[in-house]
């Protein structure tokens, strides 16, 4: 399904992003959590870019959100041939961030918590197909290890009703998006598919990590 056929199914999707947004648990902080040093980047996956580039580029220690792709190979990194959903690649963010400020176990809290529903296969709301999987593309054995560790955490207390779908993969490549999908929240304040899919997120992240925030 396009975007520009959702019409009717985002005005659906408003009353179940807002339920999964005041029905999302509290999240446990990661077991496995070391402090890096230097700057760092961290590439996630959880349906479309648009409201994941948003809630990374609120948090404090963020020093930029980039949309694009991840997951299949340069030739194929753009919007119309990755929206086919047979490219490999998942609609991504790469996020650039100071460690001494905030974690990597902190970023995939918000990640689950508050980003999208990981529970979910292969689709978010009204997004559906693999290039709106939830991912987790690592770039060090560290992150592989925080990741997958913060999962079975997850998994293992029941936090979610279902179990997490998210996948966890090298990081081969990330593309940048075009320009017009990047800062598309903060752009496109009005826009329906943000009211209805990305609004709600902002408030829950603003309602539940005030202390991840940047100071306005």
């Amino acid at each position: 399904m396009t975007r520009s056929a959702q019409t009717a199914a985002i005005l659906c999707f408003a009353l179940v992003s807002t339920t999964f947004a005041l029905r999302t648990p509290q999240l446990p902080n990661p077991t496995l959590d070391p402090r890096a040093s230097g700057e760092q980047t961290a590439v996630l996956a959880g349906g479309c870019f648009w409201g994941v580039e948003a809630v990374f580029e609120a948090l404090t220690g963020v020093k930029e959100a980039v949309s694009g792709y991840a997951g299949g190979s340069r030739s194929s990194a753009n919007y119309r041939v990755v929206s086919s959903g047979t490219t490999g690649h998942a609609e991504s963010v790469r996020i650039t961030y100071d460690p001494t400020k905030i974690s990597y176990g902190q970023l995939l809290k918000v990640f689950f918590a508050v980003a999208h529903d990981p529970t979910q296969l292969n689709r978010q709301g009204p997004d559906d197909g693999p290039q709106y999987r939830s991912a987790i593309f690592f770039n060090s054995p560290e992150q592989k290890a925080i990741a997958e560790g913060y999962i079975s955490q997850l998994n293992d207390a029941k936090v979610f009703p279902r179990r997490i779908a998210t996948t966890v993969t090298t990081l081969d490549g990330f593309y940048p998006a075009e320009a017009e999908h990047q800062d598309f929240v903060r752009r496109n304040p009005w826009n329906p598919y943000v009211l209805a899919h990305d609004r709600p997120k902002l408030e829950h992240l603003d309602k539940e990590f005030p202390e991840f925030l940047k100071r306005k």
